[in-house]
């Protein structure tokens, strides 16, 4: 009798979620709401984009993919409803997109949640934010390995996330954060004993005139932070043991440079 060989093939997840406004009247009109899969858009009061996922996280071989067009002269926010996470990968990467469009003298505020990444997760993310002529952004991305409170630990990893904002085809701010098992093993020269990390960057023409102020409120004593300007854009680049103390310091920063509250489902 011959055996019979039993083959698994585990069902992967495929959203795609694409939003579109222009002005109107002095007014956002939302043009475009395509949902498929996974991905979700939900648009409150016209102003603010909340992207989901509702497969609950993401493993090898999963794809996931925001759009967002914002006309000109809009000022809009985009973020997600929760902590993305990304979970071990049993073969294949999970593949991120996120393509958000500025139109001439808008500005958008990118502001997703947490990433949090388990150990043997495998994923590549690629976030490019187009401006238009004029056109302003904030953008921040935190990444988190485990989650401390649960008593995990990340000590095999495949991590790519590679970020960029451009006006037209000319690069404004460019730089890609690589994970991986021997970069975790790096000490002082890779993340030290850091478990979450965080960029903020803002790109307008008076982006270095809030230095100081961002210099000031970097207090919190279990991050450690650091900001620089350049013309027209200022990085604030942070580091933590924990990802908790570094969410509340990434909540003084927003709050300071959007000059109003971070969106509700920050607060929750």
């Amino acid at each position: 009798m011959n055996a019979m060989a039993t083959i698994t093939q585990h069902q992967r997840s495929d959203g795609r979620a694409c939003v579109a406004f222009r002005a109107q009247d002095g007014q956002a009109r939302l043009t475009d709401l395509a949902q498929r899969g996974s991905a979700k858009a939900i648009v409150l009061n016209g102003r603010e984009t909340v992207f989901l996922n509702t497969s609950g996280g993401l493993t090898g071989g999963d794809r996931l993919e925001y759009r967002l067009s914002v006309g000109g002269g809009l000022r809009m926010t985009a973020t997600t409803q929760t902590a993305e996470r990304v979970y071990r990968s049993t073969s294949g990467q999970a593949q991120i997109t996120v393509a958000l469009e500025v139109g001439a003298g808008a500005h958008l505020d990118w502001l997703p949640q947490e990433t949090i990444v388990f150990d043997r997760a495998s994923a590549r993310r690629r976030t490019e934010i187009t401006l238009g002529e004029g056109a302003t952004c904030l953008m921040a991305e935190t990444v988190v390995l485990g989650r401390a409170a649960m008593g995990e630990v990340v000590e095999t990893l495949d991590f790519h996330d590679w970020r960029m904002v451009q006006r037209g085809a000319l690069p404004l701010h460019l730089e890609a954060l690589r994970l991986t098992d021997a970069r975790l093993r790096m000490g002082v020269a890779g993340l030290g004993d850091a478990r979450a990390v965080a960029t903020v960057v803002l790109v307008a023409p008076d982006a270095p005139d809030h230095l100081d102020a961002v210099r000031a409120v970097l207090t919190r004593p279990d991050v450690r932070a650091a900001a620089s300007a350049l013309p027209g854009r200022l990085v604030i680049r942070l580091l933590a043991r924990d990802g908790w103390p570094l969410r509340r310091q990434m909540v003084d920063i927003l709050t300071l440079l959007r000059r109003a509250p971070l969106p509700r489902v920050w607060q929750n």
